[in-house]
């Protein structure tokens, strides 16, 4: 089920936007979720469904955090140890998986980001990859701030649009709406100051980590209002990479 040993962390320049570049009419779908100043509440159902997947979802992160940086040049029982957190963390996301994808269905934007990021880095395949912007989206959406960071990377064609900024003032002030739902795992957070995560792992970040994500995206996005945001960011949690481009500005 799960596809490699390690998930490299993506940039911009490696991103193929052939895979993840959206119809203008599917983004123009999107547009009223954009819209809304205070998004509708969870499906009661789609929320059971997350919070019935979550406990799987986390055991098979923490399996995969687990795996050796170094599995493939590792001995013969290193490599061992290691598949066997890979068939483990596989048969934990064998349930959680039916679940996110009806939870998602039901519209529920945290379930939507953790199947895209399921889809995008442990399924990743010909089947998944167009659905990943999709669900991606729909979560931003609705305010939901993890999902902006991967589209920043993976939806470039809406990244580039007014319509994102719009995205992050939404994720902004619904920032307190999703307090419960944190930690959540990411694949980079560069606002972060520690090491980027090898092999199979992945970072947890909390509220406040996002959200100095989001400063930091509005100021890599809003060239009127740069310092701005990236000085938000840099008193929010030190954000280097705000502080760097600050500097230089």
């Amino acid at each position: 089920m799960i596809r490699r040993y390690g998930a490299t962390p993506a940039t911009k320049r490696n991103v193929s936007v052939s895979h993840h570049a959206l119809p203008s009419t599917l983004l123009l779908s999107f547009l009223p979720l954009f819209c809304q100043a205070q998004p509708a509440a969870f499906h009661p159902k789609g929320e059971a469904l997350y919070q019935q997947a979550a406990p799987y979802l986390n055991e098979a992160r923490a399996k995969l955090d687990a795996v050796p940086a170094d599995t493939p040049r590792a001995n013969t029982e290193v490599k061992k140890q290691a598949m066997v957190l890979i068939e483990a963390a596989g048969q934990q996301l064998k349930v959680a998986l039916p679940l996110l994808e009806q939870a998602s269905a039901l519209g529920h934007p945290v379930a939507q980001y953790r199947l895209a990021l399921i889809y995008e880095y442990e399924l990743n395949n010909a089947e998944t990859e167009p659905k990943v912007c999709p669900l991606l989206l729909q979560s931003v959406g609705q305010g939901f701030a993890p999902s902006a960071l991967m589209v920043d990377v993976y939806c470039p064609e809406f990244a580039a649009s007014a319509d994102f900024l719009s995205a992050l003032a939404s994720v902004e002030a619904n920032q307190e709406r999703y307090a419960h739902y944190y930690p959540q795992p990411v694949v980079m957070l560069e606002c972060q100051q520690q090491k980027m995560p090898t092999g199979m792992a992945m970072l947890n970040g909390d509220g406040q980590d996002f959200q100095a994500e989001i400063y930091r995206l509005q100021g890599d996005h809003n060239r009127a209002q740069r310092n701005e945001f990236y000085q938000k960011a840099v008193d929010l949690n030190g954000c280097p990479k705000a502080e760097r481009r600050l500097k230089r500005s």
